[in-house]
Formats: structure tokens, C-alpha cells, sequence
């Protein structure tokens, strides 16, 4: 089965952009904002020729709709027992489910965010209710996906057993709609070692797949800055960071990575790319070649 593989790349000049950079990268997967990242995004729609644009350009690349991730504003803390903030939250989630589902993205994945001062299990149940409100927003085939966290702090979905916990309070018939994704980083940095050994790589995908009952629906392959257990979601280049590049060949070999989005969330070189400059960033080429070798 075909290994996806693709970056996040910059959108300067509009999503659309961020698809030829991708395709002129090669990438046959991709992840993206439709909205800016640190606001909520609650009331921000997609115009019909923002979509227009998007679409026409993916036509023009190797990568597959179901394979574009969209990740929703970090800002989206749909765990929080304020409720004031869940309503603005669970709101731009649904909001975000709405511009995906119009570009025809196969999934969003989205941080959790934090319980703050409540108990875990309880805001489980917030982060359900609030991504039951998005899936209803939206009738679509995209997917809403629960991001592991690197867990710091009070965030959840932190371990197999939270994302279980979340996933549970999703009726059955909305259940294909949802599950989760992992990144690498986050992984190491809430304390899986991946490093040891490929058998305890396996072990830990192994201890998401039981608890949750499926495999990851996509993977975000970073490397990390911070040690093990550090809970900093600090992302390095493949390579330049505590876990290192010999895990990232043991988990490319790993079955569960075919026929799913793999997702660089390194650093880039050119962040200042101009509008109309359609070329792939050397970082994201380098990184695709290491994990293709």
C-alpha cells in the first residue's frame, strides 16, 4: 500500500499556493490553515473562489482530497470548563469543520486543549459534545481527528487511554466521522520512548490502536527539541533533535503509516516565500528524500 507523504507548507499568498508548493515538492499529502491559527476563527467563512482556487490547483498535483489535512486554530480549547470559552471554541471548531468540508479536505485535526481546575473525565465529555456540534455543522465525508497531545500542563489527550475516553461519547453512527492522529513529538515529549527500540515503537502505536480500537488516522512527523517526558511541543528537523532519525525509519516500516496522510511539521527555510513564488521549501524537500530513503 502507497505511503502519503507531504508537509504543512506556507500558504503566503492563499491556500491555493500552499497546494502548488506542495505539488511542486512532489508531496502526494499535505496539511494546511484555512483561517488564521491564533484567533478563533468562529465567524470566518471560505469564499466560494478561495475554494475554487484551492480545488483547481490540487487537480494539478499527485495529492488526493482525503489526504489533505486541515489543522484547526490551536486556540480551540474545547476541554475547558469555562463555559463562555467552550461556547466560542466548540464554535470555531464547527466553523473550521464548515471551510474544511468546502475544499473538500478528507480530515481536521485539532489540539483538545486544557481541562484547567476540572476533572479530566468531565472535560472528556466537553471535548465529545463539542465535536458532535461541528460533525452536525457540517454533512460531510471529512473527518474530525483528535491530535495527541505533548502534555503539558492540564491539556488532554495526552495518552491512548484520554483519546479512548473522548472517542467513547461519540454515538456509533458518528463514529466513522472521527478518531485521531499522533505526532511524533508530542509522543516523546509526554514520555513514549521511541527511541529504544523498533519493537517498542510498535508497542506504543500498538497501546493507541487497543484502547481506541483503530490505528491512527494520520501521523505528524516531527522531531523534537525537548527530551524525553520534557512536555514541550518544541518540533526540529528530522534528525536534529532528542529522538533522532533511526525511529523515523522504523516507523515508516511500521503498515499503520500506509494509505494515511504523513505529515512534516518541521521548520522551514523560507518563511517570507512571496505571494506568487510557487517553490517548495528545501527543508520539506530534504526531509521527504530521508524519510523516502
Amino acid at each position: 500500500m502507497a505511503k502519503f507523504l507531504g508537509a504543512h507548507t506556507i500558504n503566503n499568498g492563499g491556500i491555493h499556493m500552499a497546494v502548488r508548493r506542495a505539488g511542486n515538492a512532489g508531496m502526494t499529502a499535505m496539511q494546511l490553515f484555512t483561517a488564521i491559527p491564533k484567533y478563533y476563527g468562529d465567524k470566518v467563512s471560505i469564499k466560494p473562489e478561495r475554494v475554487e482556487r484551492f480545488k483547481a490547483a490540487l487537480a494539478g498535483t499527485k495529492i488526493k482530497p482525503e489526504n489533505v489535512v486541515v489543522h484547526a486554530p490551536y486556540v480551540l480549547s474545547v476541554a475547558t470548563p469555562d463555559d463562555d470559552k467552550w461556547i466560542r471554541a466548540a464554535g470555531g471548531l464547527a466553523k473550521e469543520m464548515e471551510r474544511s468540508s468546502a475544499i473538500g479536505a478528507g480530515q481536521v485535526c485539532f489540539h483538545s486543549g486544557s481541562a484547567g481546575d476540572s476533572e479530566r473525565s468531565a472535560s472528556a465529555k466537553r471535548i465529545a459534545t463539542a465535536m458532535l456540534q461541528a460533525l452536525k455543522a457540517a454533512d460531510s465525508e471529512t473527518k474530525l481527528l483528535i491530535e495527541n497531545t505533548a502534555g503539558a500542563g492540564r491539556t488532554m489527550g495526552k495518552t491512548a487511554d484520554e483519546i479512548a475516553d473522548i472517542l467513547s461519547h461519540i454515538p456509533k453512527s458518528l463514529r466513522p466521522r472521527t478518531g485521531y492522529g499522533l505526532d511524533t513529538c508530542h509522543l516523546f515529549a509526554s514520555g513514549y520512548d521511541m527511541t529504544h527500540s523498533k519493537e517498542m515503537l510498535k508497542g506504543i502505536i500498538d497501546d493507541f490502536e487497543e484502547k481506541t480500537g483503530e490505528p491512527p488516522s494520520f501521523f505528524h512527523l516531527n522531531d523534537s527539541e525537548g527530551a524525553l517526558g520534557s512536555n514541550k511541543d518544541r518540533h526540529v528537523l528530522i534528525g536534529d533533535g532528542a529522538i533522532g532519525e533511526k525511529p523515523f525509519h522504523w516507523l515508516m516500516e511500521d503498515p499503520r503509516t500506509n494509505g494515511v496522510p504523513l505529515v512534516l511539521e518541521t521548520p522551514q527555510l523560507n518563511y517570507d516565500i512571496g505571494d506568487d513564488d510557487p517553490t517548495p521549501d528545501p527543508y520539506d524537500v530534504q526531509m521527504m528524500a530521508l524519510l523516502l530513503s
